[in-house]
């Protein structure tokens, strides 16, 4: 029998994670997506969308990082009823997200041009330059949009960003199929066109997002500093200080599957092309379980700042329940659905055979994604971000990509042996999390 506390913590942890889960998978569904209709040009823009996203992904997960460093701070504040510092927050989580966005965006523009010495085929380079430094300017709206949105995730508000997220990856399935194939008059701009529809897309979340944070009236206790002169370094310096780690974490973790891709791409476009199409489905399950991640955060912030430690020690376990579960679930879609997927994406038999085998291997983590990203939120929550980042280093980069190189390119398992690495990597995160979690709740 299930206990009563746990009953409660997964009804309240529940309610935050599935409009987070919903927004997160908003989130992904727009590279998902992506992949699907650029699929149908062929493998080789297929390959270039596994480049693309391979490379963008490292520099986005940096900002997500530091924008994941405002939403612990508002939990613990609101949990000490403290508006004075919540509005302070505000100002200042929304202006370092900013000064994010525009730096990111000028160290991937700058250094796209650097992709012909990946040793990756010219004729994929040629196509991920110009969409990639489109997507790296969508950098600047899309931090403005994480910025408001882990501000109201930490105020326990998740529903919003769900329903603008889903709103925007509509808009950009539409965007998708009238600049790509050129319909209603537009001009049909392929691989191009799917990168111009997700800039589009992120201008319209910041707005909307921008405009419910700065004008609800539920929110209007928040506003008291929203003016210039509000703007603190020390406060800035709190959020970037909390959220610098967790972007190194992210880093350590997102950049050994962009560096897998790397290496898949040594291989041939064939295989960077089944990498993509199991890359994007692995990445729509982490990405809903990293919805419980962000409840995790929540519950686990704010019952911190309240002091009631055994209860957030509960919220925490029974986010890892939650995440096991569900990772069960959705492995056991992969393995069923494995050979049906890939032809989702594209027509080419040796690209599907190779995706089928990926999906399987992907299917066989799903367990320790679901534990590794749910730990890692949960430890957010106690602000301890600074040893996750050193077992995303031993994990990935130290375990991971190395048993990978060998079992690829040593021993000749081709790109089943670089997943496998990975699935390595993965399962010794997991544990190191959970078993530091578990230690550090105690000590709390």
């Amino acid at each position: 029998m299930i206990s009563e506390d746990y009953k409660k913590h997964f009804k309240a942890n529940f309610r935050l994670a599935f409009p987070v889960i919903l927004s997160q998978l908003g989130h992904i569904m727009v590279n998902v997506v992506d992949s699907m209709m650029v699929g149908q040009l062929g493998t080789v823009p297929l390959a270039a969308a596994s480049l693309s996203n391979s490379i963008f992904t490292v520099i986005l997960v940096f900002g997500l990082g530091i924008s994941y460093g405002i939403t612990p701070l508002v939990a613990a504040a609101d949990g000490r009823k403290n508006k004075n510092r919540i509005s302070l927050l505000l100002i200042n989580g929304v202006m370092v997200s900013v000064i994010t966005g525009v730096i990111l965006f000028l160290a991937g523009y700058l250094l796209s041009p650097y992709l012909y010495f990946l040793d990756q085929p010219e004729a994929v380079v040629a196509l991920t330059i110009p969409y990639l430094n489109i997507c790296f300017f969508s950098l600047i709206p899309l931090m403005v949009f994480q910025g408001f949105k882990q501000f109201a995730e930490g105020l326990s508000l998740t529903k919003q960003s769900m329903y603008i997220s889903v709103f925007a990856n509509a808009l950009n399935i539409i965007g998708n199929y009238i600049l790509i194939y050129g319909k209603f008059g537009a001009p049909a701009l392929g691989f191009i066109g799917a990168a111009i529809s997700t800039l589009l897309a992120r201008v319209i979340m910041a707005g909307i997002m921008g405009i419910y944070i700065l004008y609800s009236e539920e929110l209007k206790p928040y506003r008291l500093h929203w003016e210039r002169q509000f703007i603190s370094m020390l406060y800035m310096f709190r959020i970037v200080k909390l959220g610098f780690p967790i972007s190194v974490q992210m880093l350590f973790e997102m950049g050994a599957f962009s560096f897998s891709a790397v290496m898949i791409g040594w291989l041939g476009a064939k295989e960077l092309a089944a990498h993509q199409i199991a890359i994007s489905i692995a990445s729509v399950t982490y990405m809903m379980a990293s919805g419980i991640a962000a409840a995790a955060t929540i519950r686990v912030g704010n019952l911190f700042g309240q002091g009631y430690i055994s209860e957030m020690r509960s919220a925490g376990f029974i986010s890892f329940i939650m995440a096991v579960a569900f990772m069960s679930v959705c492995g056991l879609i992969l393995i069923i659905a494995k050979n049906f997927i890939p032809q989702l994406y594209i027509q080419d038999q040796e690209v599907i055979t190779l995706a089928a085998g990926l999906l399987i291997i992907a299917a066989l983590f799903q367990i320790s994604d679901g534990v590794q990203v749910v730990g890692l939120g949960a430890l957010r929550g106690l602000e301890d971000v600074k040893v996750p980042s050193i077992i995303s280093l031993l994990a990935y980069w130290v375990l991971g990509l190395p048993m990978g190189y060998i079992l690829c390119f040593r021993l000749g398992f081709g790109v089943n042996g670089i997943w496998t690495g990975l699935l390595a990597g993965l399962s010794l995160a997991a544990l190191l999390i959970f078993l530091r979690f578990k230690k550090l709740s105690l000590v709390k």
